[in-house]
Formats: C-alpha cells, structure tokens, sequence
C-alpha cells in the first residue's frame, strides 16, 4: 500500500473515482457499504467534523479504499470500504483506520466508534490494530409480507403532521431513548434533515396520542430499487405507557402501511442485547439477516 491521502472535502475530482468504488463495494456485498447519514455527507461535500480519506496502491492508479469520519454531538463515527479486488485488504483498512483515528486525536479525540457490517474475525483484526475493541452488536431483521390477520385491537393512529409535530416528536423519542448512544440526543436540525430526504413521507410516519398528547410512534420507510424494501424505521413509546402492549400494536400499524403501498419484505434494526425488543420482533416472525458490529475506543488528544 502505497499512501493514504486525506480530504476534508469530497466535492470536485475524486467524487466519481468515491463512487464508482461505492458501487463495485455495494455489488460484491449485496449492501451499500455505508450507513444513511455517512452517505448524506459525503454527497453534500464539506461538513463540520466531517472528513474524506482515499487510499491508493502503488500499483493501481485507482482508489482502492475510501473511509469517512463524522463527528457527532458525543463521539466519532468512522467507516471504511475497500475495493473487493484488492489482495492487500487488511494493509489498507488498517492504514486508512489508523488516518481516521489520528485526525480525530488531532482535532481533540474523544470517543470513536468504528462500524462493520457482516463482520470476521478479520474485522476484529483491524479494530484491534488501531486500539479498538468490540463494543456493540446490531442485528438487522427482516420478514415477509402481509402480516397474519389476528383479533388483537387495533390502536389509533395518524400521520406525522409536518411543521407542526415536531416538537412533540423530539421530546418523546429523545425521552424513550434516553439510554441509547445514538436515537436518544435528535435535535431539530436531524430531523429536519431526514424531512428533506427523497424518502420521507409523514403518510409512513405514525403517531398514536392519549389524552391529546403524543405517546408513540412508528415511523417506516422505503428503500427504493429493483426489490424495494420496507424498513421499521423507528418504533418508540414513552417511558410511562410502555409493558401495556402499545408497541407491538404500533408495529402491527407500521407494518400494515408498508404492506399496503406494496412491499413484500421488511427490515428493522436492533440492538442484539435489547432481549425485549428482539424478542417482540421475534413474536412478528422477524429472523436475522445479519449482524453489524461497532468497535469502540476513547480516543486521547493528539500532544
């Protein structure tokens, strides 16, 4: 491997040479290699807290591995793909892991967490080369549609309502995930982020209330392609109302609007170690497709 060159903005030359190794990663692993909010940084360019790293063989006037570093509002996020061709994969994801851990020590460290998908043990190899130890396991499950009809009552729902609902939304998603590292600090600017996507759609986004105020949610989503696939986006319910039965009649309601606008499968992730939410999905005939892992580490300032 011969060099790793740093970018702090993806716009102009190396977007396409970014995009055609994108596309060649996404067709050997059948996935696209980055997660949603990875993705919408690189394609706006230059973001605070944001950088680009290419890596380049010496034999190969190509990229042949890309990763991303994201700054979040608690901790670092980075991800890297390589081209499926390579024979040198472990020396150029340890060097491009290693450019990511050292600009985040150079811009005041932190903790970093780094992503894989379907991991290996080669995967530990490379977190481990840079400091970094499992942390956390996701699984993505996925069933068929429709759901079986059953007698269970049906709760009542309606669409998000734009412009007016988000107040409400933040403070009760925000309050039913306080625990969790990611879901549980949005703020008006995120979600104002994910209304603008080409995927949004508040017909998908359901709400039920009790006594006028907004006590859970289920919000689907829609990946598009030849296959389109549904997605239990979020599923939250506050704090004071859950063990009564509220989420799996919300999710019993999400999965009915995806199936009528026509999806025949439909994914959700999930912590493996929150047994009661897996155990829910497992009720509604979700199997793993597959595991994604963050590798995690507290990440000392650069002297």
């Amino acid at each position: 491997m011969d060099r790793v060159e740093v970018s702090r903005r993806t716009a102009g030359a190396v977007t396409p040479a970014i995009a055609a190794l994108l596309a060649a990663a996404t067709e050997a692993l059948g996935y696209r290699p980055l997660d949603e909010d990875s993705w919408r940084d690189l394609a706006a360019g230059h973001q605070p807290g944001f950088a680009g790293f290419v890596a380049r063989a010496s034999e190969r006037p190509e990229i042949v591995g890309y990763a991303q570093l994201d700054r979040g509002p608690s901790s670092w996020g980075l991800e890297y793909v390589l081209d499926p061709t390579i024979p040198e994969a472990f020396s150029v994801a340890r060097a491009l892991c290693r450019a990511g851990v050292d600009l985040a020590a150079r811009e005041g460290g932190g903790p970093l967490q780094l992503w894989a998908r379907s991991p290996t043990a080669a995967n530990d190899e490379i977190a481990g080369s840079v400091g970094l130890v499992r942390e956390r396991e996701l699984c993505q499950m996925r069933r068929p549609l429709p759901i079986d009809e059953d007698a269970s009552p049906r709760l009542s729902t309606r669409a998000f309502r734009v412009g007016q609902d988000e107040p409400a939304w933040l403070e009760l998603n925000n309050r039913s995930f306080a625990s969790h590292p990611e879901q549980g600090s949005w703020s008006p600017e995120m979600l104002a982020a994910r209304e603008r996507q080409p995927w949004f759609d508040p017909a998908g986004f359901l709400v039920h209330e009790r006594g006028g105020k907004m006590v859970a949610f289920c919000w689907t989503k829609v990946h598009g392609g030849e296959t389109p696939l549904g997605e239990i986006y979020v599923l939250g319910v506050d704090p004071a109302h859950q063990a009564r039965g509220i989420g799996a009649a919300m999710l019993r309601a999400g999965l009915e609007v995806l199936h009528d606008r026509g999806l025949r499968t439909v994914m959700l992730y999930v912590d493996a170690d929150n047994e009661r939410a897996v155990e829910l999905y497992r009720s509604f005939g979700f199997v793993v497709h597959h595991h994604d892992r963050a590798y995690g580490g507290q990440i000392e300032p650069a002297r």
